[in-house]
């Protein structure tokens, strides 16, 4: 018999330490009422039709996030919250020289005792339009919570970019029947000369072009992905425990995945406009494009 989970939940990446940034962006406010990001996600996930909301959070600031949104989200969403920490691993693979969090795979694990239904999951820092939200969450609420057929929002890399340095993104391939192929995760995209360019791991730069399809971190997965993703990163660890800078990215758990036949992954569109805070110099455009959908009815003055 199918399962069908009628409310899926809202996983959210929000333990970065906003290094490029300089600062705590996930709880930085881009309108006068005093909005985050993350706001206007839970707004039209709610809108959308999920159930609860997880944040990946770490301990230090706990009290800050739950200071933000405590308030404002009881009676509307179940909330709960987890911890990514690096000493979250097994003992044996501890390193006290580690300063690095552990990358976007192992925060998500962090989820895995809260969330039992399917799920999506987003970035704290990324708008990804109230459309794209309603797609995910139309897909979750028909998907077989014990299947391994899984899905993603592909966004065209062009408008995915920063004006102001480089970002990094999983560069998608797609067959013709909309399912990922393959993801590769570039760590560093930036126009050069009005050309965009990634760098790979020599440092050397190639073009990519600007009708890429890219992940930006917004997944559809039921809880079996827990299962597949344990299991890798104990591989990975393994291996990298040692290396400083190693991180364990969602993209990579998916590439495994996909390449192995282990699951299917089926690339939804969506019109939804994305756009991100990377550099402090996005702040400014940021607000405006805010701003521009309040004035236009598309969110009210006051989301809560």
């Amino acid at each position: 018999m199918i399962k069908k989970m009628n409310k899926p939940t809202l996983v959210i990446l929000a333990a970065g330490v906003g290094s490029r940034y300089g600062g705590l962006k996930q709880l930085d406010t881009f309108s006068e009422q005093g909005d985050t990001i993350l706001d206007f996600s839970i707004y039209d996930a709610i809108r959308a039709g999920f159930g609860k909301v997880v944040f990946i959070i770490r301990k230090n600031i706990e009290a800050d996030f739950k200071a933000f949104f405590d308030k404002k989200l009881t009676g509307k969403i179940e909330v709960e919250y987890v911890f990514q920490e690096l000493e979250n691993i097994p003992e044996k693979y501890l390193d006290n020289n580690r300063e690095k969090p552990w990358g976007t795979g192992h925060a998500l694990l962090m989820a895995k005792e809260v969330v039992k239904e399917n799920f999506a999951v987003i970035n704290a820092d990324d708008f990804y339009g109230s459309e794209a939200f309603k797609v995910m969450a139309d897909s979750l609420k028909e998907m077989n919570s014990e299947s391994t057929d899984f899905n993603m929002m592909g966004y065209v890399l062009k408008n995915t970019i920063s004006n102001y340095g480089s970002v990094s993104r999983g560069e998608c391939s797609v067959n013709k029947n909309d399912f990922l192929t393959g993801v590769t995760e570039r760590t560093h995209i930036e126009k050069v000369n009005g050309v965009l360019k990634y760098k790979d791991e020599n440092d050397h730069l190639f073009p990519i072009s600007e009708e890429t399809i890219v992940s930006m971190n917004f997944f559809g997965f039921t809880p079996k992905y827990f299962e597949l993703s344990a299991s890798l990163f104990e591989e990975f660890l393994a291996k990298s425990y040692k290396e400083l800078k190693a991180e364990f990215f969602i993209p990579l758990v998916i590439n495994h995945i996909i390449v192995n036949e282990l699951a299917t992954m089926k690339v939804l569109k969506s019109n939804a406009r994305w756009f991100g805070v990377t550099y402090k110099q996005d702040k400014e455009y940021v607000t405006s494009e805010i701003q521009k959908l309040k004035d236009s009815g598309i969110y009210p003055i006051n989301l809560w």
